[in-house]
């Protein structure tokens, strides 16, 4: 018998092939099944918020008519691609601008801005960050399967640049709406805290897990804390 078709027949490989392929069916099932449900639970979400999202809209146009009701903002999706998510527009139209000239008041420790009185941000904007109502546009992105309902919170470029080999985990998955980091504490805790959320939420994911953070989510929502 030729030495090829041996190979072939050893029953290590075999074996070795068979598991490699229950293992990579097991993943294939599990994204599958979170992306049906993303697309469930966004669609369902969506008509539910609409009339909260028209008087947001609405309010948005009262105090600012000649600014956008959305802000689009380039963030950066799983493996690295980029997209546009959007959000209700919660501050000033220049607000990109005036950002170089507030980065260092930022109160966040790591690649990410926070600041808790953040002069850029309207008084309808105030009311929509603090019960995160300004991230219902989201809703949309997760539709179309650039976000999931749960995973790590989408950076932007500029705070990717300065991630670690360890933060660059984060990018494995696709971003989410919500996750580890909004339901145990948000702005109040560390960049580096955050990190570590969402690389345990990486590790530990299921269909359960995300609903029992989307349950939390609601709850933060009725609820606000460390939001801004």
């Amino acid at each position: 018998m030729p030495v090829k078709e041996l190979e072939m027949q050893t029953p290590w490989k075999t074996d070795t092939q068979v598991l490699v392929q229950s293992k990579l069916s097991r993943q294939e099932r599990t994204d599958l099944g979170k992306r049906a449900f993303d697309v469930l639970v966004s669609l369902l979400a969506m008509i539910i918020a609409s009339p909260i999202m028209l008087i947001v809209a609405i309010l948005i146009k009262l105090e600012d008519p000649r600014g956008p009701v959305f802000f689009g903002q380039v963030r950066v999706g799983k493996d690295g691609y980029p997209f546009r998510m959007f959000k209700f527009r919660s501050m000033v139209t220049d607000a990109e601008e005036r950002l170089e000239q507030l980065l260092e008041k930022n109160e966040m420790i790591g690649a990410m801005f926070k600041m808790k009185e953040d002069p850029r941000v309207t008084r309808i904007g105030r009311w929509i960050r603090k019960t995160s109502i300004d991230e219902l546009p989201q809703l949309w992105n997760v539709f179309r399967g650039q976000m999931s309902m749960v995973g790590p919170r989408p950076s932007l470029p500029r705070e990717v640049l300065q991630y670690s080999d360890r933060d660059f985990q984060r990018l494995t998955v696709t971003p989410g709406c919500t996750g580890l980091w909004q339901v145990s504490g948000r702005n109040r805790l560390s960049f580096h805290e955050m990190i570590e959320l969402d690389l345990q939420y990486i590790r530990h994911q299921s269909l359960w897990l995300d609903c029992r953070i989307i349950w939390r989510t609601v709850w933060q929502i009725v609820r606000p804390k460390g939001a801004y």
